[in-house]
């Protein structure tokens, strides 16, 4: 098992296979009460089985791994949770202040351990190199050099590409995926100048070659951008930066994952085939916290969350990236992480005191499930029953000929929500069916058979949809009954 030996991980899948029996306790007691769905007049027939991450091929889902330069959470307790999670992507920061503590010297042995024990599990790690070194930028305030860039000294930059060309070529078998720098139009991780683009531009221009020439095989990620801020992004456009990658990222960090983000994509989609097509976007870290107030650190800490709300908000973040088609989404983090700036930061899918899973865990472990590569969008289209669509959030797929179809209304998770019904009708693409209808509840992972539907072979009438704050998917009962073949 690579860095974790056989003995520890069993005894840690153990653990984790306890967590999951005490999801159904959580699921009975606890989901009407936090708003989730009222299944009291419908008939269970199953649950989404969760998937191993070694046991799924492809998949557009990661998780963040990050903050490990900084130690500030113990990777051995996330293992055995991980890889019952279902992502296949993991992304890892690279630390240069902890790889070189020593002028020339490197030392990589703590991120090996890393990148063996995901990959031993099924996931895949891409970096985000960035982060300063004080050995080389003095200045900087705090021992990580947290956000100090060492494009504007002759001599760090030259320390930099050396450690570049170092952690590529010694990775260059294990990770193909690196991402330059984290969030550089921000002050707090652009430092000591002003966010510049055509600063950071430059730091990507000298960068990615030498990435490229360890890495043949190399997708370079851009930006990795706070928010989706096209002033930005328009000038790194401008300054060259589409024809030195393969992707952009972004983090869109807001209280309801929707809000305004359709037409901001289409946007950033816009501006940048404007300048070279087949440049990817990624949504690189986003992530709810679990609980705001004194102790709370971090994006969106100021708003009073819950377990329950940041379940929701994870459901509705990853089926938003997966219905808009963006070929990765990554949820940050996989812990709380304790220490962070002195407080908490908790968006952990596992709680960081004691590293046992949240409902958010769950959440996204059930999504793992239905959502790999054999998932994929499909021009199903929709229509309503003397109701207006509104704000309705959909999105239809199509797994092994059988069509999902997930809707939710994009209400406040801060609010209390009264529950709604819709009856809409479904024209199915020829080749997609649903002849045995269930409706699956991502939040619990539970099925409940629905007679409400009617299936023509063409078209599905439903009436009498629970209408709730957060993705409900109506599918057939082959979607959760049929087995996924081991891999070989």
């Amino acid at each position: 098992m690579g860095s974790i030996r056989r003995r520890e991980f069993i005894e840690l899948a153990a653990a984790g296979l306890t967590c999951a029996s005490a999801m159904g306790a959580w699921a009975e007691e606890e989901l009407a009460a936090g708003g989730g769905l009222d299944a009291s007049g419908l008939k269970r027939v199953g649950r989404v089985a969760p998937r191993p991450s070694a046991s799924i091929k492809a998949s557009p889902l990661s998780v963040g791994f990050e903050v490990l330069d900084r130690q500030r959470f113990d990777p051995t307790r996330a293992y055995a949770h991980l890889a019952e999670l279902g992502v296949k992507w993991a992304r890892c920061q690279t630390g240069w202040c902890r790889c070189e503590t020593e002028r020339g010297r490197y030392d990589f042995g703590w991120l090996d351990e890393v990148v063996d024990s995901l990959r031993a599990i099924g996931i895949q790690p891409w970096f985000n190199l960035g982060y300063g070194n004080r050995l080389y930028t003095p200045d900087a305030p705090d021992e990580f050099a947290v956000g100090w860039a060492p494009v504007f000294d002759a001599g760090a930059m030259e320390a930099w590409l050396r450690f570049t060309k170092a952690i590529a070529e010694h990775f260059s078998t294990r990770v193909t995926h690196w991402e330059i720098w984290n969030e550089p139009n921000i002050t707090h991780f652009w430092q000591p100048e002003k966010p510049d683009a055509d600063d950071y531009v430059r730091l990507v221009a000298q960068t990615a070659p030498v990435i490229r020439e360890a890495v043949p095989d190399a997708t370079v990620i851009g930006i990795a951008c706070a928010g989706i801020k096209m002033k930005y992004i328009e000038a790194c456009l401008d300054a060259g930066l589409a024809d030195l990658v393969d992707a952009i990222s972004y983090h869109p960090y807001r209280p309801k994952p929707e809000e305004r983000y359709e037409g901001e994509i289409a946007q950033l989609r816009e501006a940048i085939a404007a300048r070279r097509e087949g440049v990817a976007i990624w949504q690189g870290e986003n992530g709810c916290p679990s609980q705001g107030g004194e102790e709370s650190v971090g994006a969106l800490s100021d708003y009073d969350w819950n377990e329950t709300a940041q379940a929701k908000w994870v459901l509705r973040r990853i089926l938003t990236d997966l219905r808009l088609a963006i070929p990765l989404t990554s949820y940050f983090h996989t812990v709380d992480l304790v220490g962070y700036r002195g407080k908490t930061n908790f968006k952990g899918l596992l709680r960081g005191a004691d590293y046992t899973r949240k409902p958010a865990y769950y959440a996204y472990q059930c999504l793992c499930a239905l959502f790999d590569a054999d998932t994929q969008r499909t021009p199903l289209t929709s229509e309503l029953i003397d109701q207006e669509k509104a704000s309705l959030q959909e999105g239809a797929f199509v797994r092994n000929g059988r069509a999902l179809y997930a809707y939710w209304f994009p209400a406040s998770l801060l609010e209390p929500w009264e529950p709604k019904t819709l009856a809409v009708r479904l024209t199915l693409p020829e080749g997609v069916s649903v002849a045995e209808p269930v409706l699956i509840d991502p939040l619990s992972g539970q099925a409940y058979e629905f007679e409400k539907a009617v299936c023509d072979g063409a078209s599905v009438v439903a009436e009498g949809l629970p209408l709730l704050d957060y993705p409900l998917i109506l599918t057939d009962r082959d979607t959760i009954t049929r087995r996924a073949r081991p891999l070989r």
